[in-house]
């Protein structure tokens, strides 16, 4: 088995230690984002019994559970990722790039003509380690989530997208406003403080 380079070994080490790490395995949940999830959530009163909610990028499947227990028996729940997950109780699961025609239709057909009350997206791109590649790439990801939530969303509705700072970041932020009434930005306790993520809280869309 190769050796683990040293900053291999810090980050093991700092993942194991993470006291969000352990509770999300103490909770039974799949990862520690979801920890970014709930408390937004507690502060905005952002999920409730009965909404439907779409979850882009849901893989593992920390939010999608996390959302499932919120909406309950009554709600519906679409979680969609390119990559496979495991089932959710309470979740309908698409696999595949919603840039796709055949995943886009699927979801569309999932969420109906009722709308969905909130769109989530925790979606990130794999990482290079190079800025002016991973940036990109993740406003893209931004983008993309923003014009699904705008064409599904119903008036009252909401969306709540991951947002890395830097370049491009700005132009983001004010097209957002642009779309909704209402935006806020939210820097979660469980987001890692050297991490360049936020999130976005967007409220009223906008008919433009």
């Amino acid at each position: 088995m190769p050796k683990r380079s040293r900053s291999s070994q810090r980050w093991l080490k700092e993942h194991f230690d993470d006291p969000y790490v352990q509770r999300a395995q103490q909770e039974g949940y799949r990862g520690r984002a979801v920890y970014k999830l709930q408390e937004i959530d507690e502060r905005d009163r952002l999920l409730k019994p009965g909404m439907r909610v779409v979850d882009l990028g849901a893989a593992p499947g920390g939010w999608t559970q996390y959302a499932a227990r919120k909406i309950g028996r009554k709600g519906v729940l679409i979680a969609t990722d390119i990559l496979p997950m495991d089932p959710v109780p309470g979740a309908e699961i698409v696999t595949g790039d919603f840039r796709e025609d055949a995943v886009l239709d699927a979801i569309l057909a999932l969420v109906g003509d009722e709308r969905a009350d909130l769109v989530l997206s925790d979606m990130a791109p794999n990482l290079t380690g190079t800025g002016a590649v991973d940036l990109p790439r993740s406003i893209h990801l931004c983008e993309l989530a923003l014009d699904l939530a705008t064409r599904i969303l119903n008036p009252g509705g909401a969306f709540l997208v991951k947002l890395f700072q830097g370049e491009g970041s700005d132009a983001y932020l004010a097209e957002v406003r642009r779309r909704f009434g209402s935006v806020k930005v939210r820097k979660p306790k469980a987001s890692r403080p050297r991490s360049r993520e936020v999130y976005v809280l967007a409220r009223e869309p906008r008919d433009v």
